[in-house]
């Protein structure tokens, strides 16, 4: 079997393709066939230059990534020249534990654990340390301890750092999570199990650890292709460089797409590839077969905008003809911006463009809520593809549980609901505590009747009626777990707090009932946002989430409108007949975008704090911002919008005066051109 690589490459590719040994990094741009010159390269020493398939590693990110690669390796040379290590870096991390496992404490016959097993390892660790430490509600909970550990090993740093950043206000967790991982690792050995990150963690011990090992692999694995390079983490990078001591590598990336630093890429990797690998031949690939001239032109501009010595320079080429320019769509606000967007797709949708043909793009989950509403309204079919709809979210869903409770305390499913969060709490506890509660209740309701009708009696002593301050009494909370007892506590103050915000603190007693934006906002801003940044490491994007909760809420006068809204829109976007995954329109993070192409592309929320975001801008993160930026333009094929809301809704207090991203503003003008929309008023 034979390929004539000069016929089936471009010049870029083709060079890339047949580079001679040695250290190569090979810039690949959007759109310009990286996977392809990958899959060549490797049919390229397979087919040209008789390398046995057991000699070439190749390393992934993804399963995906990688049966796509060695399939269609095998369609060019042949199912016998599939190479035989090919898959991502925990995959092949395995196998060679897998074969060298005494030199770690495990035997061969190790299992390795999903990350609930894992979590539950972890669990049983802390536990016979310290039986009091989940118990207490300033501390993080599992699951938060358990993203600690994995972040500071995939990224090189120490537990105990680590823990100081992300819970300064906790000193006693950075003194505490160090001994968690040492006894949790120990605990694993002795179960002869291992946890996802152990894949990675052993493998570059061992290289590092038993020269001998390390060179028989580095002999064995001659040609070492690493796909995806800019998304490496600290602890990948060593491995790499350790295993191919031979610098026989060639890493395959875009330095311009590295924009997951914050679950561990090091974007120092990429950057430093040549310092760590003397004598390193770069190869961009820059000719773009996906976008417009007019589309490649702003990406360009994008990159021109990064700061001197912050990446690569390279410059994408077209080859398709020219067309419309990008268009930048000032709007009122998200409201606006949501129909808008409904307007143009029925456009386009009129012109022959299908609507799976069509991606929103955002830079956080919250930005999409009032499209999301629109669609819904309107009936156009849509699918998110970064997770499930506004309204469908846990954390979004637990919040509104409380407010209906708050609203309702008769409302039996919303207690289930966000009581479930606390340890050993379950359906029969809820019962037992809300019975008990129930019958406080309706003896102080009987105590409030009979001092009114006395005229000589004192009703300023009397205990509350309100169920939240029921739950509070030493006779409920009796009856409470006691590892939920605190957290229990924490959350019938907070919910308390926002009952008598909306109801007032007595009965009879004339009380204004609260605006719901200022329940949402105390009720955000109490127990609900504190659990949030205990439980997940993502908990700053999910509190972005509900402060675009306390933005809608602002629209109603009173709760019962609020939840009415919430229900009914729910159930809206919630309708599965219009979820058609065949013909609809895809809204998703730019995050999740990454990868993939669509011949009309909506970016909406182009305003600083929405993008960049407003913590990117206050921890001076705009380098990865404007990359991410650079990815979601690329994702256009043949149209692109930019869409930027004037105004946000604000907490209660107004709307706010939005200025333009500042990533648009940094474009040269005639590169897009501004598309006037009619204004409206609410």
């Amino acid at each position: 079997m034979s390929i004539d690589f000069r016929a089936e490459l471009n010049d870029e590719q083709f060079a890339a393709v047949t580079a001679p040994p040695g250290p190569a990094l090979v810039l690949a741009g959007a759109g310009s066939g990286k996977t392809r010159t990958l899959t060549y390269r490797v049919a390229y020493l397979l087919l040209e230059k008789r390398v046995h398939r057991d000699m070439i590693l190749l390393l992934t990110f993804t399963n995906k990534a990688a049966r796509e690669m060695v399939e269609r390796v095998a369609a060019l040379c042949g199912q016998s020249a599939r190479p035989s290590w090919g898959g991502t870096f925990h995959s092949v991390g395995g196998r060679i534990l897998r074969r060298h496992a005494e030199l770690v404490g495990l035997r061969n016959n190790f299992t390795i654990m999903d990350q609930d097993d894992a979590e539950h390892t972890l669990q049983a660790a802390i536990k016979e340390l310290d039986k009091d430490f989940l118990k207490s509600k300033q501390n993080p909970k599992v699951g938060r301890i358990a993203s600690l550990i994995s972040m500071a090993r995939n990224t090189g740093q120490t537990v105990t750092s680590l823990a100081k950043e992300q819970f300064p206000w906790e000193e006693n967790v950075a003194a505490a999570i160090p001994r968690f991982a040492a006894a949790y690792q120990q605990r694993k050995l002795e179960q002869n199990v291992a946890d996802y990150d152990d894949l990675l963690v052993f493998w570059l011990r061992i290289m590092e650890e038993y020269p001998e090992i390390r060179e028989a692999y580095s002999e064995q694995f001659q040609f070492i292709l690493v796909d995806e390079y800019q998304d490496t983490n600290h602890i990948q990078s060593r491995i790499v460089d350790c295993i191919g001591s031979h610098h026989n590598i060639m890493a395959v990336g875009d330095d311009a797409q590295c924009i997951y630093t914050w679950r561990g890429a090091n974007f120092e990797n990429i950057r430093d590839f040549p310092q760590r690998h003397p004598g390193t031949t770069i190869y961009k690939i820059e000719t773009n077969y996906r976008s417009t001239p007019q589309i490649l032109d702003f990406a360009n501009a994008v990159l021109a905008s990064q700061p001197e010595g912050h990446g690569y320079s390279k410059e994408l080429r077209p080859v398709r003809r020219d067309d419309v320019v990008p268009y930048f769509v000032p709007l009122m606000d998200s409201r606006q911006q949501a129909q808008f967007l409904v307007n143009r797709i029925e456009g386009l949708y009129e012109e022959g463009v299908a609507l799976k043909d069509i991606a929103i793009l955002y830079r956080a989950h919250y930005q999409a809520l009032d499209a999301q509403l629109e669609f819904g309204r309107r009936g156009i079919p849509f699918v998110i593809t970064s997770g499930v709809r506004f309204f469908e979210q846990a954390h979004i869903r637990d919040f509104v549980a409380q407010l209906r409770a708050v609203c309702n305390p008769d409302d039996d499913s919303a207690f289930d609901r966000f009581m479930a969060l606390l340890p050993k709490v379950g359906p029969a506890t809820v019962r037992k505590v809300l019975k008990a509660a129930r019958e406080i209740v309706q003896r102080r309701e009987q105590q409030w009747q009979t001092a009114k009708g006395d005229l000589f009696s004192e009703v300023q002593g009397l205990e509350s009626p309100s169920i939240f301050a029921a739950l509070l009494t030493p006779e409920i909370l009796q009856k409470v777990p006691d590892d939920a007892r605190d957290e229990f506590s924490g959350m019938c103050l907070s919910l308390r707090e926002m009952d008598v915000l909306l109801h007032g603190g007595a009965p009879g007693v004339a009380h204004e009932p609260a605006k719901p934006v200022d329940v949402v906002t105390r009720g955000i801003e109490g127990w609900y946002g504190d659990f949030l940044k205990h439980v997940y490491s993502n908990w700053q994007s999910r509190r972005d989430d509900l402060d675009g909760l306390i933005e809608f809420a602002a629209r109603y006068d009173t709760m019962h409108e609020l939840l009415a809204q919430l229900v009914l829109l729910n159930s809206e976007t919630s309708d599965r007949s219009i979820q058609t995954d065949d013909n609809a329109v895809r809204m998703t993070t730019i995050h999740q975008a990454k990868g993939l192409e669509y011949p009309v592309v909506f970016v909406i929320g182009c305003a600083d704090e929405f993008f960049p975001l407003k913590r990117a801008l206050e921890e001076g993160n705009i380098d990865e911002e404007r990359r991410l930026f650079y990815v979601a333009v690329t994702r256009a094929m043949n149209e692109l919008y930019l869409c930027y809301p004037r105004m946000s809704g604000g907490r209660g207090n107004g709307p706010i005066l939005m200025r333009q991203s500042r990533f648009i503003t940094e474009i040269p003008p005639h590169l897009f051109q501004k598309l006037q929309v009619q204004m409206y008023s609410w």
